[in-house]
């Protein structure tokens, strides 16, 4: 899916980017498979501002997506490829031949008409789903297991992808998209493919009232505020001294905050560390 560029009309238009939506379907989403969104604007149970700068923003509604497919040995027809609000990643509905319905994430080179199939037997074609056991080495995934019957949770993102590099045991080696290689059971559920709209990481907001329709209020820098609002705020200039940290003290931007996880074991080779 390609980038749309737009006439420089106005001055914020002049680098904006937006998706080209001409490879979706020309019809509205399936209405027995939404669901009500109510806004949290970053608020808790009591009503308190516990994640700063959100609120506002376009009306939603939730796309129920089968994260855990499965319905299993039963094959489906991709209906259409539809825009999710709620993800970067676009969404497939699919019809299967027992009548029922059902949303998944839409891989790259998935079609209208194509057949699909959740089953330990299916063919290592893009949207198929099976368990990393049964599925060859160097195959590209997506929408990963980390518990059997859980259902998906790594590498949902638009253009995301990880590979399977090997298998030991009851487990296999997943390579994921920030370069950690990770054990998983071989039990667990995988999808075969690259996750769609690979051009997602192009776009350019372009300006502040884009990012006010996604839910997102301006963000204030700590080092602009005063001594009270913010440990970094304050001072003469533009240097304060003090190292990179959170409104509440913690330090930030760098600093390591893993501690005596249980999961450590399971981590074969750490994530790629930013260059500086």
């Amino acid at each position: 899916m390609a980038v749309k560029n737009y006439k420089p009309i106005t001055a914020s238009r002049r680098n904006m980017t937006g998706h080209d939506f001409s490879g979706l379907s020309k019809t509205g989403p399936e209405k027995s498979l939404l669901a009500p969104l109510n806004r949290k604007a970053g608020r808790n149970n009591h009503g308190q501002i516990t994640v700063r700068f959100r609120g506002g923003g376009h009306k939603r509604k939730y796309r129920v997506i089968d994260f855990m497919r499965d319905k299993r040995e039963i094959p489906a027809k991709v209906a259409s490829i539809e825009y999710d609000p709620n993800r970067s990643a676009r969404i497939a509905l699919l019809f299967y031949t027992d009548g029922a319905k059902a949303y998944i994430i839409a891989p790259v080179g998935l079609k209208v008409g194509d057949q699909v199939l959740a089953s330990e037997s299916a063919d290592v074609k893009p949207g198929n789903n099976m368990t990393l056991g049964k599925v060859p080495l160097g195959t590209t995934i997506h929408n990963i297991e980390l518990r059997p019957g859980k259902g998906g949770q790594l590498v949902r993102g638009a253009g995301s992808s990880a590979t399977l590099v090997a298998k030991e045991g009851k487990y296999a080696l997943v390579k994921l998209p920030s370069g950690e290689v990770r054990k998983i059971l071989a039990v667990c559920h995988a999808s075969i493919g690259q996750v769609g709209n690979t051009e997602n990481e192009n776009i350019k907001i372009g300006k502040a009232g884009r990012k006010r329709w996604m839910g997102k209020k301006p963000h204030s820098r700590g080092m602009a505020m005063n001594p009270i609002d913010h440990p970094m705020g304050g001072g003469e200039g533009r240097g304060k001294g003090n190292h990179p940290q959170t409104p509440w003290g913690k330090p930030c931007k760098g600093h390591k905050t893993r501690r005596n996880k249980s999961t450590d074991v399971f981590i074969v080779t750490r994530r790629k560390r930013k260059k500086k």
